[in-house]
This record gives structure tokens, sequence and C-alpha cells, in this order.
């Protein structure tokens, strides 16, 4: 009987995987297809902005150094706090299990000291996790507001004026004009 349950739900399982896809294929709205680009591949979306605007500057290229920079600048520093604090746990150990061979970079050290950089290190390394991925959110979120402006009007025929006004013997004010042309 067993047999047969689980033959019967493999079955039933196995044919919910031959269903039709019932989304299209371009359903998915351009700002998310960017945001996907960007989680995949970092900087992805900046570049499809660049290449995909229709009217204004198609100067969005300029960004991805600065996302790569970011990223590499914060994995650099969580790769060295990550050794460091590794390096200072091993000295630690060693101390407490009495071994001959210190480290001589924390021989200076007592071991309260060394406990204090441990913990001073391992907090380094985990602002450096928070720091990548605060680097790698903020170009994914960039890239989906941006793709948000792709076909936004920039032309000079819009303009905003801001002129002083006065509007009674004692208050003052300013007067804003937009015009649409």
């Amino acid at each position: 009987m067993f047999r047969f349950l689980f033959l019967f739900l493999l079955c039933i399982h196995l044919s919910g995987w031959t269903q039709p896809l019932l989304v299209k294929r371009d359903s998915l709205p351009e700002f998310k297809k960017v945001m996907l680009l960007s989680a995949v591949v970092p900087g992805a979306g900046q570049v499809y902005n660049s290449m995909h605007r229709e009217n204004g500057p198609k100067h969005a290229f300029w960004k991805v150094p600065l996302i790569y920079a970011g990223l590499g600048a914060t994995g650099y520093f969580l790769t060295v706090n990550n050794q460091t604090q590794k390096s200072l746990k091993l000295e630690y150990q060693n101390r407490m299990d009495n071994v001959a061979a210190l480290n001589p970079k924390w021989e200076l050290y007592d071991d309260q000291a060394v406990l204090s950089l441990y913990q001073s290190y391992l907090n380094k390394r985990d602002m450096s996790i928070l720091g990548c991925a605060a680097v790698y959110f903020i170009q994914i979120a960039e890239a989906g507001v941006e793709a948000h402006f792709l076909h936004f009007d920039v032309s000079d025929q819009l303009t905003i004026q801001a002129s002083p006004t006065l509007f009674g013997p004692t208050s003052a004010g300013i007067h804003l004009s937009l015009q649409f042309r």
C-alpha cells in the first residue's frame, strides 16, 4: 500500500512539471527586469538603463566602476578583518592550551588584550559584511529607480519658475509657475 501511495504521489508531482507556463515572457515590468539584471550581475542594470534611454544623456556607465570599487573595498576589508580575527582566535586558543609557538605579531599583548582585539576585529568583519550588502542592495535599488525614469520627459519644454511675491502688506511668499508646452 505504501509503495502504491508513493508512486501515486510521485506521478502527481511529476505531472505538475509538465504544466504550461502561464506567465508571458515579456510581462515583467522594465524596472523589475533591470533590478533582476543588477541582482545577477552588479552594474548590469545601470548599463541596460544607459543603453535603453530614449531621451536625455546616456551616461550611466560611470556608475559601474563606482559599484565595483565599493564592492571591492568592502570585500577587501572583509577579507583582512576575517583573517585577522581568525589569527587572534588561534593565538588565544594557543595561549589557553599553553602552546609554546605563539605568533610573534601578537606576543606583545596579554591574554585580555588579545581577546579584546579579537572582539574588535570580529565587529569590524561584521560591519564589512553589512557594508558589502549595502553597496549591493543600493546599486539594485538605484538601477530600479533609474529604470522608472527611462521614458520621463526631460525636454526644454518643461519649465518651472519661482519668483517672490507679496500677498499683502505684511506677508511674502513664493509664486511657482509650471509650464508644459
